[in-house]
């Protein structure tokens, strides 16, 4: 054993510092640094290690390098394969993250069965369940390949012998806080943990061009636990959300470099497992009250997906000092400018009632687009007014109280139409005009003021 020496490693960015200090001062978080002993030998080793063991090449102009497609492993499901920009790159390694419970091992159990059944081999490392509770759920899930293996492992280098020796084509790490270096003497799920373990299986998975997915831990603030240098090491970082408690979960790409950050995906959560839901516009709209005071569908777009959404508002008398405002799904600083905005423009007094809005079946979406139709919403809760039958209401408010044009409005009337919506009300414009065209069997209405929207909206 080498010499060991201290250093104290702030928990939240990663700064390091070789004496305690209250406040870290890279990002100001108090008591947030702990110590951690480091073995000389063990540094001196890892000192000018090479991430990628590659042969040193020349430098080429961008021209002249030959562009080779790009290999991709389906695995099984439309929507996981969509976020990911159609399907997993090989030699990728991806990070998934979400709250505990959201079933991010389940989504990552049925794509591994999939992808074995096609694949050599697929190894599943989990450092938190035994053998016998992935069983269990696999049984659950009416899982069963004997090309899948699982083996509960945390030791680093027991990890990157198994991967050289059982040479599978996918491997899946879950997660990446259980994992541990030996060579490092501080504990498992520290910053120097995580980083050691994410570079070594990021060279790994380079090497032998495989993919790897690891699963990622969140803190209670939602974000993603670790150093945020451990989303850059990365090639790709996807976010599993939604509320445990209710059945619909949304599966959004933070990062992606092999294809678009704006994609998302829908799933169910039911006794078999994660169902994908490929007509999410539907699923949200099927418990719709008709004609009900405060709810209003708009649409938005999530990547190259129209998406209808319905928004509800509830508007009541405050029995106190300080009226409420609570917005969930949605920017809750939009909704407070969208009633003051309602307030100096349309004359409505917000100041003695309470607001709450809320995009309904757990998804968030934060498009200016929306505004709109949050307007709508509010106005007809305060009149106690429903909107007209069969409309869409989507625009962008301005303070001055202008809407202002939204960008894709052609496929946005496109998915209102393929769903049996007759009115859209949309924002005026000559450059509008031109994006979306004459659409049959559907009512186009164009205003210019939030006034003259809302006494079209409502009936």
């Amino acid at each position: 054993m080498g010499k060991q020496k201290s250093k104290f490693v702030c928990q939240q960015c990663g700064y390091e510092t070789p004496g305690w200090l209250g406040k870290c001062p890279e990002c100001g978080t108090w008591n947030s640094l702990i110590e951690e002993l480091v073995e000389e030998q063990a540094a001196a080793k890892h000192q000018g290690k090479r991430l990628f063991d590659r042969t040193c090449t020349e430098p080429q102009a961008l021209a002249e390098i030959d562009q080779v497609a790009v290999a991709r492993l389906d695995l099984g499901m439309s929507e996981l394969n969509r976020v990911l920009g159609g399907g997993l790159v090989l030699g990728t390694i991806v990070l998934l993250a979400g709250d505990p419970g959201i079933g991010k091992s389940t989504l990552l159990l049925q794509a591994a069965s999939y992808a074995a059944e096609r694949l050599n081999k697929v190894l599943y490392i989990s450092g938190e369940e035994s053998a016998q509770q992935i069983k269990m759920r696999a049984s659950r899930l009416h899982l069963s390949s004997a090309k899948l293996l699982i083996w509960p492992e945390t030791d680093l280098e027991r990890i990157e012998q198994e991967i050289k020796k059982t040479e599978p084509g996918l491997v899946i790490v879950d997660s990446i806080q259980t994992v541990f270096c030996g060579e490092l003497a501080s504990t498992p799920g520290s910053i120097g943990q995580i980083k050691e373990a994410t570079a070594r299986l990021t060279a790994l998975a380079k090497s032998l061009n495989l993919p790897v997915i690891i699963v990622g831990h969140v803190t209670k603030e939602g974000s993603i636990a670790g150093p945020r240098v451990l989303e850059h090491m990365v090639d790709t970082v996807l976010y599993f959300e939604g509320e445990r408690h209710q059945q619909y979960r949304i599966l959004r790409a933070i990062k992606n470099r092999f294809g678009s950050t704006f994609e998302l995906g829908v799933f169910e959560m039911q006794n078999e497992g994660l169902v994908e839901i490929t007509n999410p516009s539907q699923a949200f709209l099927a418990e719709r009250p008709v004609s009900s005071p405060g709810s209003v569908v708009t649409a938005s777009i999530e990547g190259t997906r129209p998406l209808l959404v319905e928004i509800q508002a509830l508007v009541s008398h405050s029995v106190f000092g300080q009226p409420r405002r609570i917005a969930t799904g949605t920017d809750y600083n939009r909704v407070n400018l969208i009633m003051a905005v309602l307030e100096k423009r349309v004359g409505l007094n917000f100041s003695q009632q309470d607001a709450y809005v809320n995009i309904v079946g757990g998804i968030k979406i934060q498009e200016p687009a929306l505004d709109l139709a949050i307007a709508t919403a509010l106005t007809s809760s305060f009149k106690n007014r429903s909107c007209l039958p069969g409309l869409l209401v989507m625009g962008e408010v301005g303070l001055t109280g202008e809407i202002r044009g939204i960008s894709h409005l052609d496929k946005r009337l496109h998915e209102a139409k393929k769903l049996g919506f007759s009115h859209c009300l949309v924002p005026s414009g000559r450059e509008n005009r031109r994006q979306f065209g004459k659409e049959e069997g559907l009512e186009i209405i164009e205003v210019k003021t939030l006034r003259e929207a809302l006494d079209i909206a409502l009936v």
